[in-house]
């Protein structure tokens, strides 16, 4: 049996912060799909296809890792992929509870999907998209906050 986790979120831009949750779950599971889910309530930045063009310019070379576009309930996505995982990130107390909450309805929703929470490394703990858009939108180098690839593709637009 293939442990399959899914990563959902918008990464609209993909950060340091979901780079680092992404590498420490990869001995977890067998496959990470990072799944960017298409929020109506969001007006992103970045095409959904850009993010994902970022997931996999980052994980060429680690098969276990793919992303993917997504709309609807997560754990929905979850059954579609075959995943019984979703991962997410924790920076602070206040998104434990926020992501506790959200954990619960979809146990609600399928008892048979756990969600693992990680906590971001120390150094990431200020690394939000929130942030890096709003240093963009005003000119500012958020390079220090994205991985490499997706800080070049930033200064090639």
């Amino acid at each position: 049996m293939n442990r399959i986790g899914l990563f959902p979120g918008t990464f609209d831009p993909l950060t340091l912060g979901h780079v680092d949750i992404i590498n420490r779950a990869l001995p977890l599971f067998d496959k990470i799909v990072v799944g960017i889910g298409l929020n109506s309530s969001k007006a992103p930045m970045f095409t959904p296809e850009q993010r994902l063009g970022w997931i996999s310019a980052i994980y060429k070379d680690e098969p276990r890792v793919e992303g993917a576009i997504y709309d609807g309930l997560t754990v929905e996505f979850c059954k579609k992929i075959g995943s019984k995982f979703i991962l997410r990130g924790i920076r602070y107390v206040s998104d434990f509870e926020y992501e506790k909450t959200i954990a619960d309805a979809n146990r609600t929703l399928d008892a048979t999907i756990e969600t693992i929470f990680l906590t971001g490394e120390p150094k990431y703990t200020s690394v939000a998209s929130t942030i890096v858009r709003d240093i963009l939108r005003n000119g500012g180098d958020a390079s220090p906050f994205l991985p490499t690839i997706v800080a070049t593709s930033l200064q090639q637009r």
